[in-house]
């Protein structure tokens, strides 16, 4: 291996103590491959097993905490008849190694349109064609969604994870309530930007709970976020430091941006220059922050690392190249594939599901052109 590298593989340890043994994790990214019950698959176990080699942390993609929260083909943890797969996809992922994180969420609004009941902050669609029209909820639903977040942390913890991510990233219903676009509403739950985060505070809050009530050794709590909406009104830099400041006197481990790219810099709410993830570790202060977008090579994440981020997470990356960590440790970082070819599919254990997106949408994957 490279001097140059050793970044890469420095133990990092946590708030709560718990030590990573790397500082490269696998980002939650959607593959649309558990049962259509919801169930945890063969596919998808495999399919994390094959990256999970050699890193310090998978997190486990978009599982939804009630049964109307998600898409086909996600993972729940609505009920507890869902712990034993769970736990056989914890296992998988500890077996090579690496921490086990699942990621918890309801997707609001997000939601296909043949999902009953497509419920939101306000009754506000999202800004794309044929886009349903979601339920507002009522202020007497809303404990129970939060609520909800709590036991499928408590189905976490039972399950065997090292511990859960609560997403408030990529549009989904805890970004609906912060952001100013989808949440309209004139109770304590919106309006200001302080109301606006009252839902992903009480979200926190009860996870949090749940965690003390429910272990007696460490659990990793993380919060996901994406720092702007391109919309207007929308998201902007300004409220996303704003939470980041709640968010670090709370008992999270770490804070995770979600972005497509790690250098992109502000657009609106900050005179800066710098790069969202440095502003927002600068103002996390001892919460450190996981960055993302993007990285594809040793080099680029060395570069990462060097801005102070202490976490990188790959997603693209390492659908691309299972073996990422493996062949920068034995100084192989040439052979590291950063294209798709036809062929890779089953060689990378990429599930059916997850290729067919990737053969649809235009530039998400570099994808070779065959000859």
């Amino acid at each position: 291996m490279k001097e140059s590298y050793r970044p890469i593989f420095e133990p990092y340890t946590l708030p709560n103590g718990i030590q990573l043994k790397n500082r490269i994790i696998m980002a939650p990214m959607t593959h649309a491959s558990s049962n259509l019950d919801g169930t945890v698959s063969e596919t998808e176990i495999n399919y994390y097993v094959r990256r999970a080699k050699g890193l310090g942390m998978v997190i486990v993609s978009s599982t939804k905490v009630m049964a109307n929260g998600g898409f086909p083909g996600t993972a729940s943890a609505d009920r507890d008849e869902m712990i034993p797969g769970l736990r056989r996809l914890a296992l998988a992922i500890q077996s090579e190694g690496a921490k086990s994180i699942l990621q918890i969420t309801h997707a609001g609004r997000k939601c296909p349109p043949f999902v009953e009941d497509i419920v939101s902050a306000s009754a506000i669609p999202e800004s794309k064609a044929g886009a349903a029209v979601p339920r507002e909820l009522t202020a007497a639903e809303i404990p129970n969604i939060i609520r909800a977040f709590g036991e499928a942390a408590r189905r976490a913890i039972e399950a065997g994870f090292d511990g859960v991510e609560i997403h408030g990233a990529n549009g989904d219903l805890i970004q609906q309530f912060f952001s100013p676009h989808s949440n309209r509403r004139n109770d304590r739950w919106g309006g200001s930007l302080e109301k606006r985060m009252t839902f992903p505070l009480a979200v926190v809050d009860e996870v949090i709970r749940v965690v003390r009530q429910h272990t007696k050794k460490p659990f990793i709590v993380g919060y996901r976020l994406s720092p702007e909406e391109m919309g207007t009104p929308g998201i902007m830099m300004s409220d996303t430091l704003n939470l980041i400041e709640v968010l670090a006197s709370k008992e999270l481990d770490y804070v995770h941006i979600s972005q497509n790219d790690f250098w992109s810099t502000p657009k609106r709410g900050v005179d800066d220059t710098r790069p969202n993830t440095e502003i927002i570790q600068e103002r996390a202060g001892r919460l450190p922050v996981i960055g993302n977008g993007s990285i594809r090579t040793a080099e680029k994440a060395v570069q990462a690392l060097q801005t102070g981020i202490p976490l990188i997470a790959l997603g693209r990356e390492l659908v691309m190249e299972p073996d990422w960590m493996e062949k920068i440790a034995q100084g192989r970082e040439d052979d590291i594939k950063t294209t798709l070819s036809k062929a890779d599919q089953h060689k990378m254990a990429i599930p059916d599901s997850l290729w067919g997106m990737i053969m649809r949408v235009p530039g998400w994957f570099p994808i070779e052109i065959e000859a």
